[in-house]
């Protein structure tokens, strides 16, 4: 079996570096590379505690600590030992080096957690749940990312498999046996549960909608006529400035993204080209990648120019707009207004009136209300995938079930909980599970 060994701590100069050991006896490396200051021998150290010495790396000495973790109590499910050194890049690099002369080999991208999974210290989706923390950027992924990580989603994955076992127990039984199957005492019982399962998975399906926006962040696109203030308002929004502003029209010529957290979910700004008929060649790209962004736009914030009348430019906006989520800005308060321009929000970049209000604006709309974090959302797009499937199976099984084909319902009650189990990990295939442990760092 052997060991394995990696830095689990982040490469660079820090205070403190990590070096982890996982395998059949990493104790054994660590009593002919440690020295211990006190009385208590490597052999004899007592797991979970942390104990000071001397790291000896063949080359150099660092003066560190060492501590054992016992299996099955370790992240791992394995024995464990983790060395402590100073965070120096040719420290850790040297500490390591010596875990491999004592005959450790370096561990692959996310391995550490993989042995944690096929040893059943944790389930697929708590590993998606622990790198999507750890990759995280803002308040939002943090806690959608623990929802994965301390097995809430696992947990009503089991539950809902447990129920499509029990009521296929039945209806096997049924076949099999069909003195003791299903009765008409129990029928409604099963069809119950079947309906009752299929509306658990609708409704973690409806949250995967607001949970990619909050995994994956908002992407909001900056529309409007030339020289209407939509590199003002992106330069406000941001409170610094990002996008060059000028009176010529076609200034921005391409889309000018900026980032801002808004209620701990991050929002990407596009600036875009005006959206108009132009005969400059470049232009015109930045034109057509302004439509291409709207598309792909969670929301579209539309900036008019109060202090001038609506044109055809502006309409052609509005009517390419129509039925997307979107809000619609008149900028320019800070000057005299024309009549009839009409809008959700009256804004002014240049002096600041009311951004704070567009930004809740845009968090309202992106997620139709105010921002749970929370809630629990439907993150991950393999797992929704996994529960459309689900969803699907469990409306076939209750239409044959109560058509009275038992041996399809069964097939389709089978392949509803095989679906779920791709989420848990008990039925992923080897595929899905090396893609998933590829996306971590060598240490995890």
């Amino acid at each position: 079996m052997g060991n394995i060994s990696a830095i689990s701590t982040a490469p660079g100069i820090g205070g403190v570096a990590i070096i982890r050991i996982s395998g059949d006896s990493p104790l054994s490396i660590a009593e002919k590379m440690f020295r211990p200051t006190g009385k208590t021998k490597v052999a004899d150290f007592e797991p979970y505690k942390m104990y000071v010495g001397e790291i000896d790396c063949g080359a150099f000495t660092d003066f560190g600590m060492c501590v054992y973790f016992k299996a099955p109590k370790s992240y791992t499910g394995e024995d464990m030992v983790e060395f402590h050194c100073h965070g120096g890049i040719a420290i850790s690099r040297g500490v390591l080096k010596r875990t491999f002369e004592l005959g450790a080999r370096p561990a692959t991208k996310g391995e550490f957690t993989k042995i944690a999974f096929l040893n059943g210290k944790m389930s697929l989706s708590s590993c998606e749940g622990l790198i999507d923390m750890i990759n995280s950027e803002s308040d939002g992924e943090v806690k959608a990312g623990y929802y994965l990580y301390r097995e809430k989603l696992n947990a009503k994955v089991k539950n809902m498999q447990d129920r499509l076992t029990y009521a296929l127990a039945y209806i096997e039984a049924g076949i099999d046996y069909p003195e003791e199957g299903v009765t008409e005492d129990n029928f409604d019982e099963i069809l119950g549960t079947l309906k009752e399962v299929k509306r658990e998975t609708d409704g973690i399906i409806s949250s995967y909608r607001s949970g990619r926006k909050i995994r994956q962040g908002v992407k909001v696109a900056i529309l409007g006529k030339p020289n209407a203030g939509k590199s003002s308002i992106l330069n406000a929004l941001l409170s610094y400035d990002k996008a060059i502003v000028s009176p010529v029209k076609g200034t921005t010529r391409d889309a000018v993204e900026g980032e801002i957290d808004i209620d701990g979910v991050r929002f990407f700004l596009y600036d875009t080209a005006g959206i108009r008929e132009s005969d400059d060649e470049i232009e015109s790209v930045g034109i057509e990648r302004s439509r291409k962004i709207m598309k792909e736009s969670d929301v579209c914030l539309i900036i008019l120019d109060g202090s001038e009348e609506l044109g055809d430019e502006d309409a052609e906006v509005l009517a390419e707009t129509e039925g997307k989520p979107r809000i619609i800005a008149v900028n320019k308060t800070d000057i005299p207004q024309k009549n009839g321009i009409s809008g959700d929000l009256y804004v002014s970049a240049k002096s600041g009136e009311n951004i704070e209000d567009l930004k809740r604006a845009l968090a309202e709309k992106a997620f139709d209300g105010k921002i749970d974090l929370n809630a629990d959302f439907l993150t991950e797009e393999r797992h929704f995938d996994a529960l459309k499937r689900t969803s699907s199976s469990l409306e076939n099984a209750i239409e044959s079930f109560g058509g009275n084909t038992a041996d399809l319902c069964t097939l389709d009650i089978k392949d509803a909980w095989d679906s779920l189990g791709e989420i848990s990990g008990e039925s992923a295939n080897e595929r899905i599970i090396d893609e998933i442990f590829g996306k971590f760092c060598v240490g995890k």
